[in-house]
């Protein structure tokens, strides 16, 4: 083969998982470089006897993705567009191509590929045609089968195939098969499914309907062939898309106007629960839950509107707030996971989550309000919770369920609620699966929707593709049992293994293009395209750690320090992984764990870098004369591509050390106290000009930031201790406490009460915390800036975006006029991250991503803005242009 072969613990670990229920281990992966090397890797495959599974992002929500096999992982090369045909409206494409990078592509002709899950920023065309993806718009444009022409596939046997219409390409022996069968195939599959996804779609051969060999191909799941090529039809794009959005009092309601909103032709129709939409209530109309419809046109929209019984209505044409809406509803189906209103009611006891495993089932449109009322009758009697959300439009839902699936009485309580489900769904006509395919989760329970004879069928088709079963086994045909083979068996129901079970696989970490809004997750990844790092290559990796059954060495593992390595700390999973997935934390407890006990082992950098506070707060003289030494990078033990921050000549604590009182306590970290005293005397300046008076704390006082992300947490526990006893008086008096240095910031916020859950004044202090707008905004509600009139440019630091929020301060530069937005993403530099030896390539490669190209696009008049000493670090060192904090700015204003 010319691509990569990985028979390692990692990649074994990586591929172990998809989003689904379900953990299968298989035996190592390959990523082809082209058509030749898949054959090539079948013929071992074939000759050892070792299954196949053919996989892309590994978004697949019902285990499909997963085998015991050989994974052939397609998203590493073969992802090119081969060709587009603006005439024809088609595309060539290899199956690892990302579904977004295609409507890049294809967005310049004023064209589209039709089927866009809401996992299009990373999902694959191959797996789209493995699972017979849809999306929002397949009310308009249909499945992914609807929108697929040719098909070029490797069998399992090695015999290559070009898939169309008219029996073209199909094997020998299926035409014979399904001329015998065809009173089955006539009355086999429910009628007036738009989502009919469960099952091998073999209506499609029937003479009426063409013998379409391709379309009976998609939603096969890998178990009849492997993609090579696909060649997809392409539709026109709306030339003035408009989203209306109607209210209606709950789901039910909701879900009864849906199918009669259809007549008028609209792009969407999606359904959404006031369970899913926490914190964007002002975007929304009134109501307890929403259908999104989107038009092509204002017009189109009004008569929605007035067609619709909504409770309200609102129509969006501004394409910001479209897409924050759509954002919404993309990050349900990790949303979803997270419960409202306390712990699930499980038999372990603990934890908010709810899981896929009864996902997508899909009913004839307008049976939908009925099967809900139903579905919601099933979950009260069993006593389970989930919020039902999807594609209204197309009768079919997704929702996410708190089953106990850490013990054997919850998952005997899943196993029958899913075969009692599954006899509702029949009962109404639907299908097992309306979008993301049988897999493990449903395979078993096909003969309750079908029926033996044409289950049987299924079994017969699967041996003519693939009759030494070498594809995907136990998938869709002969499948194993749907409480076998879950991913929480053997996982400690507390602790790492609890937190890192949270993380069901979405992949939206593995966004490697443009992003479709703020995002800071997950700048590793994005960087290096390495699925060990991102943020769910990670979680893999110490959910297998704490399993102990493929990374044996525990907190020892060095499979997982590798690719913990890389993590930046940045928190944007904190607050961009749909499921709350905090790597900086779990990083932080493994290297603790990984270093316990033989303290010698950890780098230099930890005990230079890693505990700064101390070195400038006792031997500050010393870290000031050693910074200008020609060798003071080895000795300090950091890379030597960067010059080591100096101190600055007089700390701002030793200037204004004498300020007590006042209405809020300016918090004097270790950056601004000792690095950039400036941004402390601009606060001074600012907050004075807008009539608040500030003190300084009575004592020395750190946040332990740089403890926590070297995992120094016993030192790091030592040093927030002695902080709250400093601050103890102060915090008694509900002072707000101004942090003007967003990293430090989110530490009090966040890690300081998580490390300190039994100290009260950790919560009050965290409480207390305050960013310098927000300060501003709060104690000073009617003050009015000097007016600036800049535009600007720089970064929003990505401790604040992840943590803080950066709302006041947006609002804070309009009133100043600063007219422009900053960038997403991470600078690279991420305190310690880079200055640490292996790292300044990755380093750079962040700050490339968002930020140096913001930079650079902005005019020579444009203010750098960089709350972060970091990110103003990292711009000197690499654009050569110095940023300022917001506060020095607004000083400057006063001046003039």
């Amino acid at each position: 083969m010319a691509g990569e072969v990985d028979f390692s613990a990692t990649a074994r670990a990586l591929t172990s998982m998809d989003a689904s229920n379900y953990r299968r281990v298989p035996l190592g992966l390959v990523a082809p470089r082209d058509a030749d090397d898949v054959a090539a890797a079948l013929e071992v495959c074939r000759a050892h006897g070792v299954p196949v599974v053919a996989r892309g992002a590994g978004t697949s929500i019902a285990g499909q993705a997963t085998g015991t096999g050989v994974v052939f992982d397609f998203t590493r090369h073969m992802r090119e567009i081969v060709s587009v045909d603006p005439a024809e409206r088609t595309a060539v494409v290899r199956p690892g191509v990302v579904l977004d990078r295609l409507r890049e592509a294809t967005r310049p002709y004023g064209l589209t590929f039709g089927p866009d899950p809401s996992t299009h920023s990373r999902c694959t065309v191959g797996g789209m045609i493995g699972n017979n993806a849809c999306g929002a718009h397949s009310v308009a444009w249909g499945t992914t089968a609807d929108n697929v022409t040719g098909l070029s596939v490797l069998t399992y046997g090695g015999e290559s195939l070009r898939l169309g219409r008219e029996w073209q390409g199909a094997p020998a022996g299926l035409r014979e098969l399904i001329a015998g069968r065809l009173a089955a195939l006539r009355t086999g599959y429910p009628p007036g499914l738009p989502r009919r996804i469960s099952g091998y779609a073999l209506d499609a051969l029937l003479p009426e309907r063409g013998g379409d060999v391709v379309r009976s191909f998609c939603g096969s799941e890998g178990t009849l062939g492997v993609v090579t090529e696909a060649t997809v039809r392409l539709v026109p794009l709306p030339s003035a898309p408009v989203l209306a959005v109607l209210g209606y009092a709950d789901e039910s309601a909701a879900a009864e106007a849906a199918a009669g909103l259809l007549p008028l032709r609209p792009l969407t129709v999606e359904g959404m629960a006031v369970d899913l939409v926490r914190g964007a209530e002002g975007l929304l109309p009134r109501g307890g839950a929403w259908l999104f419809c989107e038009v092509d046109g204002a017009d189109a929209a009004e008569r929605l509107v007035r067609a619709a019984d909504a409770v309200d209505a609102t129509i969006v044409t501004d394409p910001a707030g479209q897409r924050a809406l759509w954002r919404i509803r993309e990050d349900a189906a990790g949303t979803a996971t997270r419960m409202p209103g306390g712990p699930s009611r499980t038999e372990s006891g603990g934890g908010t989550e709810a899981w896929p495993g009864w996902e997508d089932c899909a009913v004839p449109p307008a049976r939908l309000g009925a099967y809900l009322r139903d579905f919601r009758a099933l979950l009260a009697e069993h006593g389970l919770r989930g919020t039902p959300y999807g594609h209204f439009g197309d009768g079919c839902i997704h929702v996410r369920i708190d089953f106990d699936l850490w013990t054997g009485a919850g998952v005997g309580r899943f196993r029958r609620f899913s075969e009692e489900v599954a006899d509702l769904v029949v009962a109404h006509g639907g299908s097992l699966s309306g979008e993301h395919g049988d897999g493990v989760a449903r395979a078993e329970l096909l003969p309750k929707m079908y029926g033996a004879e044409l289950v049987g069928l299924f079994g017969e088709v699967k041996d003519v593709w693939d009759p030494a079963g070498g594809l995907n086994p136990g998938m869709l045909v002969r499948p194993g049992r749907l409480d076998e083979d879950l991913r929480f068996a053997g996982l400690p129901v507390v602790g790492l293994g609890r937190e890192v079970a949270r993380c069901v696989g979405v992949a939206k970490c593995r966004v490697d293009g443009p992003s479709s809004g703020p995002s800071v997750m997950c700048p590793s990844y994005r960087a290096t395209g390495e699925e060990r790092h991102s943020t769910r290559g990670r979680a893999r990796l110490l959910h297998e750690m704490a399993l102990g059954e493929v990374i044996t060495d525990g907190l020892r593992s060095e499979e997982v320090r590798e690719a913990l390595d890389l993590c930046l700390s940045c928190k944007g999973c904190r607050s961009d992984c749909p499921v709350g997935v905090d790597m900086a934390a779990y990083k932080a407890e493994f290297t603790a764990g990984y270093y316990a006990g033989r303290p010698w082992r950890r780098p230099r950098s930890h005990w230079t870098v890693g505990r700064l506070p101390e070195w400038l707060a006792r031997f500050r003289w010393l870290v000031a004369a050693g910074a200008r030494l020609p060798f003071a990078a080895r000795l300090a033990g950091v890379t030597p591509e960067r010059p080591l921050p100096r101190p600055a000549a007089r700390s701002f604590v030793s200037r204004y050390g004498g300020l007590a009182g006042g209405d809020a306590l300016l918090w004097p970290d270790t950056f601004t106290n000792h690095l950039a005293p400036e941004v402390g005397e601009a606060a001074v300046r600012v907050l004075g000009a807008a009539g608040v008076a500030v003190g300084l704390p009575p004592g020395r006082v750190c946040c332990g930031l740089t403890y926590v992300s070297t995992g120094q947490l016993d030192r790091a526990r030592a040093v927030m201790r002695r902080t709250l006893d400093v601050v103890e008086p102060v915090l008694a008096e509900g002072r707000p406490v101004v942090v003007l240095e967003p990293s430090c910031a989110a530490t009090l916020r966040t890690d300081l009460p998580e490390l300190l859950p039994d100290d009260a004044r950790a919560a009050r202090l965290a409480g207390a915390v305050r960013t310098f707008a927000g300060a501003l905004e709060e104690l000073a509600p009617g003050w009015t800036p000097p007016r600036l009139d800049r535009p600007v440019a720089g970064q929003t630091h990505c401790h604040q975006h992840a943590v803080l929020g950066e709302a006041a301060d947006r609002r804070l530069r309009e009133r100043a006029g600063l007219v422009g937005g900053l960038s997403g993403g991470c600078c690279g530099l991420a305190g310690n991250f880079g200055f640490e030896p292996g790292h300044y390539e990755v380093s750079v490669a962040c700050a490339e991503d968002q930020l140096l190209p913001s930079v650079r696009a902005a005019g020579e008049d444009a203010v750098l803005l960089a709350d972060g000493y970091s990110c103003r670090t990292q711009l000197d060192q690499l654009a050569g242009r110095r940023a300022r904090h917001l506060a020095e700015v607004l000083a400057e204003g006063l001046d003039a």
